[in-house]
């Protein structure tokens, strides 16, 4: 725009300085030659106007000359090096390993929080307390197959069941623990009707002596198998509770396990 304005300028002098005003001069009759009046006078003036012009003109070439001076003096940004490429690649990778570490370590602790720890193997009096339980509050109650009292000796591992007609001593760690059968049966005889009852039968391992029952003056009732015990409860009440046979086989044996007895075996 600053050349543009100069050369507008410029023109404008240019056209002053051509432009020759002429007067009426002296005639030829006088002996005189014909000359623009004034002459003497425009030359310096229109010297004048072209050095103004041509200083103008520097002025502006001068500002425009300082403006693409300062536009190159900017330094450009220098392309960054290998070694700084290499610094900042590792840096965004060391960056991007340490989240993926962090994010792992989040899904671990994640994963251990939602594990749950195994749940600690009853013990042997625990077990007790179950079979216990469930034995008296179970009872068929028909005044011939109640279990009035159940205790049970840790030391011997004998399991002491009491009932109308006597008792019976089962040694726990001889029974084997592959041996369970449940069975459901009618006690009614002509003159007493019972409700049913559901029992558990176990034998002892071989060579053992599964129980040693008594009669009611605490003397050994000979008449009663000894390689086999039976556990009596109400059908009826028993069908209440879900799983019942299932949990009770399971108490069972971990009793017979926990008291010296062997573990129970896959056969087939």
């Amino acid at each position: 725009m600053r050349n543009e304005s100069a050369a507008v300028v410029a023109r404008k002098m240019g056209r002053v300085a051509v432009c020759k005003r002429r007067i009426p001069c002296v005639g030829r009759q006088d002996g005189g030659a014909e000359l623009p009046a004034g002459s003497m006078r425009i030359r310096p003036l229109t010297q004048l106007l072209c050095v103004s012009a041509a200083a103008l003109l520097l002025s502006l070439s001068a500002c425009s000359a300082g403006t693409v001076l300062r536009g190159l003096s900017s330094q450009p940004e220098q392309p960054q090096q290998p070694e700084q490429l290499a610094k900042s690649a590792k840096s965004t990778q060391a960056a991007h390993s340490t989240q993926v570490a962090q994010a792992a370590q989040t899904a671990n602790s994640a994963h251990h929080a939602n594990k749950r720890e195994p749940k600690p193997e009853p013990t042997q009096q625990e077990l007790f307390e179950y079979i216990r339980g469930k034995l008296l509050s179970l009872s068929p109650n028909d005044g011939f197959n109640d279990n009035l009292e159940v205790a049970f000796d840790p030391t011997t591992s004998v399991l002491s069941i009491t009932q109308p007609d006597g008792r019976c001593d089962i040694f726990v760690n001889a029974l084997d623990t592959n041996s369970a059968i449940w069975e459901v049966m009618d006690p009614s005889d002509s003159y007493h009707p019972r409700g049913e009852i559901l029992r558990l039968t176990m034998t002892s391992t071989s060579g053992k002596k599964a129980r040693t029952c008594y009669d009611t003056e605490n003397q050994v009732d000979k008449s009663i198998s000894a390689n086999r015990v039976r556990l009596v409860f109400a059908q009826n009440k028993a069908n209440s509770i879900p799983d019942f046979t299932y949990n009770m086989t399971k108490a069972i044996k971990k009793l017979v396990v926990a008291s010296g007895g062997a573990a129970e075996k896959t056969i087939f």
